[in-house]
C-alpha cells in the first residue's frame, strides 16, 4: 500500500493522545505518513472546538485541505475530534469536500473507514458518548520521544457553565489501571523518560470503575517503571486534592514536584456562576497546604477573564488573588461564548475589548511575578532534562522540573559535552532571561 497520510492534529495534549493511537493503527496497516502536503494523497485533520480561536484554527485547517481536495492535489479529506463530533452536519453541508467524518469515540475506525473509501464507501463513523476509552493500542508518539502523555481518562462529569466538553466528549470514563501500566511499560520500553498524566480532570481517577479516587495508587505503580524517571501530573481540579495524593507527590521521587490546577477565577461570585465546585478560602488552603507540605512546589493555574457578568470590582478582586498566591506559573483565556452551554445565555457579556484589557493586565501582573520567581533561581541546583541541541552553539535546550512542555519556559544548558535528548542531567543556574533561564552542568558531570 503506497497511501502516504498528512495527519494534522490540533488541539489540546489529550487530542494528541488520539492522534498518536490513529497513527498507532494507520501503520500497522501499511499506511505512510508525511509533513510533506504534495507528497500526501491523504489528509486526516483531527479537531478541537473547546473555545473560539481553537475552532476558528480547526476551521481554517479544514477549508485549507478542502482546497486541496477540490484541485485534486490530495484524494480523500477526513475529519475527527470535537469539532468533528459537535458540527458533523455543518461540516457536511458546508464543506463538501470532506469525504468521511469520525467521531471522538470511533477513532478505532479510522483503518476501516480508509479501507471503505478505497472500495468506493464514504461512511462517517460514530459511536456512542458512553463508549469504553480506548486502550491497548500501540500509538506513535509524536513528541520527540523522550516524553509522553498518558491519557488516564475521557470525559467530564463536573459541567462548568462555560464548558462545552461534557456535550463533545461524554461522561468521566476512566482507563482501567492495568491497561495504563501495559501502555506506560511501552513508552518506557520505548525510550519515554517523562510521562504526563492527563485527563479532563486527573483527581477522580478511577471512582468510576472503582468507587474511589485511584490516582495516588495509579502513580505508586507507575513509578515502579524501570526507565520512567519524571511523572508530570495536569489538570488536577482542587477540591478534589486530599491528602493521599500529597503524600504520593511528596514521597515519591519520580512524581515532579508540579501541579496543574485549574482554578479559573479567584472571586467567589464568579466561581459560582461558572459552576466551579470551590471558593477563594478553599482555594486559598488548598495551595498553602501544598506549599507547607511541598515547598519547593511549582504550581501552574489557569484562569478565565471577562466571563458573562464580572464587573471591574470582580476583576479587581481577580487580580489581588494573583498578586496575592504568586503562582509559579499562570495562563489567562479571555472568555469565550460557546453556544449550548449555560453560560452563553447569561446577561452581562463583556465587550472584547473589555475582555482583552483585563487579559493584558493580568499577564502583565503575572509577568512580575514569573520574572522575579526566575530570577530568584539563580545559584540553584536544578536537575534538567535536554529537550535538544541549539544549531551551531555549544548550548542545549532543557526543561526543569518546573516546565511542562509548550506551556513552560526553558533553560539553556552552555556545555562542551555532547548530550542527547531525554538526558537528565544536573545543572546549576547562573542567570534567567525573562521566562527562561540560563545555567551550566555542574562539575561532576564536566569532563
Amino acid at each position: 500500500m503506497n497511501h502516504k497520510i498528512l495527519f494534522i492534529s490540533l488541539g489540546c495534549d489529550k487530542n494528541l493522545v488520539d492522534s498518536e493511537m490513529m497513527l498507532g493503527l494507520l501503520a500497522q496497516r501499511g499506511y505512510e505518513f508525511t509533513d510533506d502536503e504534495t507528497q500526501a494523497d491523504i489528509a486526516v485533520v483531527n479537531t478541537c472546538c473547546f473555545i473560539n480561536d481553537a475552532k476558528q484554527e480547526s476551521i481554517d485547517m479544514i477549508l485549507d485541505m478542502a482546497e486541496l481536495r477540490k484541485n485534486g492535489a490530495i484524494s480523500a479529506l477526513f475529519v475527527t475530534g470535537c469539532l468533528a463530533q459537535r458540527y458533523q452536519e455543518e461540516i457536511q453541508k458546508e464543506i463538501p469536500e470532506v469525504d468521511v467524518i469520525i467521531g471522538v469515540t470511533a477513532i478505532d475506525e479510522i483503518v476501516d473507514a480508509l479501507d471503505a473509501f478505497f472500495a468506493g464507501r464514504k461512511e462517517n463513523h460514530y459511536k456512542s458518548l458512553l463508549e469504553k476509552p480506548l486502550t491497548d493500542v500501540k500509538r506513535i508518539v509524536t513528541t520527540g520521544g523522550h516524553y509522553a502523555y498518558l491519557k488516564i481518562a475521557e470525559g467530564c462529569d463536573k459541567h462548568c457553565t462555560y464548558c462545552i466538553i461534557p456535550k463533545v466528549r461524554g461522561s468521566y470514563r476512566s482507563v482501567p489501571m492495568e491497561s495504563l501500566l501495559k501502555e506506560a511499560e511501552a513508552l518506557a520500553f520505548d525510550g519515554v523518560k517523562e510521562l504526563i498524566i492527563v485527563a479532563q480532570d486527573t483527581t477522580v481517577y478511577g471512582v468510576d470503575l472503582y468507587g474511589r479516587k485511584m490516582l495516588p495508587d495509579l502513580l505508586k505503580e507507575l513509578c515502579k517503571i524501570e526507565n520512567i524517571r519524571w511523572i508530570r501530573i495536569l489538570y488536577c481540579y482542587p477540591e478534589e486534592i486530599d491528602d493521599k495524593l500529597i503524600r504520593v507527590i511528596k514521597e515519591e521521587p519520580k512524581i515532579c514536584h508540579y501541579l496543574d490546577l485549574p482554578i479559573q477565577h479567584g472571586c467567589d461570585t464568579i466561581l459560582k456562576r461558572m459552576g466551579r465546585r470551590t471558593n477563594r478560602n478553599e482555594l486559598t488552603e488548598i495551595i498553602g497546604k501544598l506549599r507547607k507540605e511541598i515547598p519547593d512546589i511549582c504550581i501552574r493555574t489557569t484562569l478565565i477573564t471577562g466571563f458573562p457578568g464580572e464587573t471591574d470590582e470582580e476583576h479587581e478582586t481577580l487580580l489581588e488573588f494573583v498578586d496575592q498566591m504568586e503562582f509559579d506559573r499562570l495562563g489567562v483565556f479571555t472568555y469565550s461564548q460557546e453556544e449550548d452551554t449555560p453560560a452563553a445565555l447569561m446577561p452581562g457579556q463583556i465587550p472584547e475589548e473589555v475582555k482583552e484589557e483585563r487579559f493584558a493586565q493580568l499577564m502583565e501582573l503575572q509577568q512580575e511575578i514569573a520574572f522575579e520567581a526566575a530570577s530568584s533561581m539563580e545559584g540553584r541546583s536544578v536537575e534538567a532534562m535536554i529537550e535538544g541541541k541549539i544549531a551551531d552553539e555549544e548550548a542545549y535546550v532543557a526543561r526543569t522540573y518546573k516546565d511542562a512542555p509548550g506551556v513552560d519556559g526553558f533553560l539553556f544548558v552552555n556545555t562542551k559535552r555532547e548530550l542527547m535528548s531525554g538526558d537528565l542531567i544536573r545543572c546549576r543556574i547562573t542567570g534567567s532571561h525573562e521566562y527562561d533561564l540560563i545555567g551550566e552542568l555542574e562539575d561532576e558531570f564536566t569532563e
